[in-house]
């Protein structure tokens, strides 16, 4: 794992979202910000003036928000090694795969399951909050997302494949063909 990057209040909000993805998230949740057109930043746009804008919110407490929600993050990140080994060793484990149908039906890690709106439904209604859940998305840019949205659903023992199914498939499984997305 690699050290924390930097953070300052003149730091970017591109910067900050591409060195903590998990702040958008963060922002939003605590200090209702990035989440609609109200509340929304620019790429270009400091933190500093993010926080003035949103009714002077502490520069301070913000940058310690988004540092205590990356470490929290990179506490939910498995890596792919970890994850094959973790499936092998628990047969009730759930592995869901949060990316799209047709990457799906493409290719995936063998023994998951494709997330639908009804799968939360599903795992909710077995009762078993303590169930061992790994999510993984292609490049692991959404899986932290899908991972926390569970646990706020009560599930207490889920994680993320850090790096998706690209780094799992030079890592574990090079029989898995690699792709890219036209739009990534």
């Amino acid at each position: 794992m690699s050290a924390t990057p930097e953070l300052s209040p003149d730091s970017t909000m591109q910067e900050i979202l591409s060195a903590f993805p998990g702040a958008k998230r963060a922002l939003f949740a605590r200090y209702h910000i990035g989440g609609c057109s109200s509340c929304a930043y620019g790429d270009d746009e400091s933190l500093s003036s993010v926080c003035h804008r949103n009714d002077d919110l502490p520069i301070d407490e913000v940058m310690t928000h988004i540092l205590n929600a990356h470490e929290h993050d990179k506490k939910l990140l498995i890596s792919p090694k970890r994850a094959e080994e973790r499936c092998a060793a628990n047969r009730d484990l759930l592995l869901l795969d949060i990316r799209t149908a047709e990457e799906y039906d493409a290719v995936r890690i063998s023994g998951s399951t494709r997330y639908t709106e009804q799968t939360l439904q599903e795992i909710s209604a077995t009762g078993t909050p303590d169930r061992e859940i790994i999510v993984y998305d292609h490049l692991g840019k959404s899986a932290l997302d899908i991972a926390s949205f569970i646990m706020g659903h009560g599930f207490t023992n889920v994680s993320a494949i850090e790096g998706g199914i690209d780094r799992y498939s030079q890592e574990v499984d090079n029989s898995l063909p690699r792709y890219r997305l036209e739009f990534e």
